[in-house]
């Protein structure tokens, strides 16, 4: 299957560059996998498409502002260093810029209490690095980290949290699960009163995000791993969930790629309490396990997530409800407009 299939022509324009002052005051574009049917809405109209019974899972991963500017000890050349995961200890997978000049010895220097010496040269221009510091490694990231904004994102965000979901709890992603940037607690909380599950699962989103497909055919992508993990209280719901017969919503690509990791490794179909690293890369084809419906935003051309929402509404539909969104002019990618396939 070329990858060329999953292309598409997005003006400019419509790249998201700032968040909206109101979360749940994004557009909403439905899309009923089973006939193809598009309607627009705006986001708090969510709700009207879930039912009782139904569950719905989030990613409580938090973003780490993992983007820091240095210096080479030795030259004071400029270095960026952006953190992608913790490997033990103070050792983390990291890309740095400019790669060329960042070779295995290097030292950089990001302040006085920190700086950081490189290991190793991995695939792809990633770095192995040792960190040594004065103090608490947490405090002084957040004291000099920046957020890790895709590459797309040009303007700078005044304030951090809105690269937060506000149910953010568990630190260690490189970038931010944004189908769920539209949620307020309020809105959670209606939810919750219509009768829904809320749930929970942790996916920390790393490497491959900012990586574009570098093949021609989708089968030969390998998708880099990420550390996930699933509580029995969310396994244990969604398993009376499906017992009901009512649906799975996963809130962002996310939440699907660890809730169908999970659904493969139990064939009873009965979830469990489960947590490692995953690298699934969901292509048309694919047959889901655990999810019926999905939540997401609008995703860049020839990427793994519109392959991953085509395998859950066909090809043909995804690309027609993309049009359609272009033709809308909604706000496409990280601080964009979102999408409900139900």
């Amino acid at each position: 299957m070329n990858v060329n299939l999953y292309d598409f022509e997005l003006p400019e324009q419509l790249i998201a560059q700032t968040p909206l002052l109101d979360r749940t005051a994004s557009r909403l574009l439905t899309l009923n996998k089973e006939n193809g049917e598009v309607n627009h809405h705006t986001f708090p109209n969510i709700i009207d498409f879930l039912q009782p019974g139904d569950t719905l899972v989030l990613n409580d991963t938090r973003v780490l502002p993992a983007r820091l500017f240095g210096t080479k000890e030795d030259t004071g050349a400029k270095a960026e260093v952006l953190l992608l995961k913790n490997v033990e200890g103070d050792r983390w997978e990291a890309l740095v810029k400019p790669g060329k000049k960042l070779k295995a010895g290097s030292v950089i220097v990001f302040s006085d209490e920190l700086k950081a010496v490189i290991d190793e040269e991995g695939e792809m221009g990633a770095r192995l690095l040792t960190f040594s510091y004065d103090g608490i490694f947490q405090e002084i990231l957040d004291r000099l980290g920046e957020m890790p904004l895709p590459p797309y994102i040009r303007e700078t965000l005044d304030d951090r949290e809105r690269y937060q979901t506000v149910y953010a709890k568990h630190e260690g992603s490189a970038a931010a699960p944004t189908a769920g940037l539209h949620f307020t607690e309020e809105l959670l909380n209606r939810i919750r009163d219509k009768g829904v599950n809320v749930a929970f699962i942790t996916l920390h989103v790393g490497l491959g995000t900012f990586r574009p497909m570098s093949v021609d055919k989708v089968e030969e992508h390998v998708m880099h791993e990420e550390y996930y993990s699933l509580s029995q209280e969310t396994a244990d719901l969604i398993n009376e969930t499906k017992k009901r017969g009512n649906r799975i919503f996963a809130v962002g690509t996310t939440s699907c790629r660890t809730l169908e990791t999970v659904g493969s490794k139990f064939e009873d179909g009965q979830l469990q309490e489960s947590s490692g690293w995953t690298k699934i890369f969901i292509y048309p084809g694919y047959t889901f396990k655990v999810i019926d419906g999905m939540l997401t935003n609008f995703h860049l051309p020839k990427s793994t997530l519109v392959m991953l929402v085509s395998a859950l509404a066909g090809r043909e539909q995804i690309m027609h409800a993309y049009e359609e969104a272009i033709k809308e002019q909604y706000r496409f990618f990280s601080f964009g407009d979102a999408m409900l396939i139900y």
